[in-house]
């Protein structure tokens, strides 16, 4: 999950003035909890030009009431989602820590659950699916022909439905396969066209996806409670109010000792002592320590 870091062609004639922006940026952040900085006033106003065009609206404050009181504000919002945040990933992102969690945290946690053999992980942020799909192909390698004897489910959840969609498809091309080892290309994608590839369907049945807001506690407490979850590249877009807010939620999804991986560049530094940081060569992992403590 990304904000705001790619232009588009922008008409001239549509311009965001000071209180616009002050007024939509208010608005995404109460929607989203994504905090757009003053010194990109010029992308929001590039990136709904073309929602603008769309809707037939003369301005950015009616825009602004478009998306407060219009009939098809729901609608709009959606569109709103998508056209904000974009999905900068790819499969078997970040190797190592990929690694720490294939070797380490998944035969940890796979000994644990044994006995009732069952297995929940959740994709926070999941974009269009590279890595909840990244994560069952993991499972499909560590458990081997045994993968059929556990009751496995990867929850997988976006704010944009246009990115939920693409992964439910399951369709990829060249670029999102740029960090895929060849032989797990070769083994769990067949190849539909020139420069296309589709995710296999024994990959697929294991993820279900979702879309959440996940400052919305009412949504997050209705995902069933995990034993690791990925949240990626996605508190880096909220200020510090917000990512505690997230933080906590994550925590109380969790179950006792269970594991939290963050992108390379993010951190719980300040954010939370609840979590036990986990140290391993070129990672972090947070672990949920089996008493409370103070969040």
């Amino acid at each position: 999950m990304g904000i705001l870091t790619k232009t588009t062609t922008l008409r001239k004639d549509f311009k965001i003035s000071d209180d616009e922006f002050q007024l939509l940026r208010d608005f995404i952040y109460n929607q989203t909890g994504i905090y757009i900085a003053n010194n990109r006033k010029y992308l929001l106003e590039t990136r709904l030009t073309n929602r603008l065009k769309e809707l037939g609206l003369s301005s950015f404050s009616e825009y602004y009431y478009f998306l407060k009181y219009d009939p098809e504000r729901r609608k709009e919002l959606e569109r709103l989602y998508s056209v904000i945040t974009t999905n900068e990933t790819s499969f078997f992102r970040n190797p190592p820590q990929l690694k720490v969690f294939q070797e380490v945290i998944l035969p940890e946690v796979i000994q644990s659950k044994n006995t009732h053999k069952r297995l929940r992980i959740w994709s926070a942020g999941c974009s269009t699916g590279e890595e909840p799909y990244t994560i069952s192909i993991i499972l499909h390698e560590v458990l081997g022909i045994n993968i059929s004897k556990w009751d496995i489910k990867i929850v997988a959840n976006d704010i944009s439905m246009d990115v939920i969609r693409a992964a439910q498809r399951g369709i990829y091309g060249e670029y999102s396969l740029r960090t895929t080892p060849l032989h797990i290309r070769n083994k769990y994608f067949k190849k539909i066209g020139e420069g296309k590839y589709k995710i296999n369907k024994e990959v697929q049945s294991l993820v279900v996806f979702k879309q959440i807001n996940l400052i919305d506690r009412f949504q997050v407490k209705q995902i069933e409670k995990s034993q690791i979850v990925f949240c990626r590249n996605v508190i880096i877009y909220f200020d510090d109010h917000v990512k505690k807010r997230v933080i906590s939620l994550i925590y109380d999804n969790l179950e006792d000792g269970g594991y939290l991986f963050l992108g390379h560049s993010e951190s719980l530094h300040n954010l939370s002592r609840a979590f036990v940081p986990k140290y391993y060569p070129g990672s972090i992992v947070y672990k949920k320590g089996v008493s409370s403590g103070n969040r």
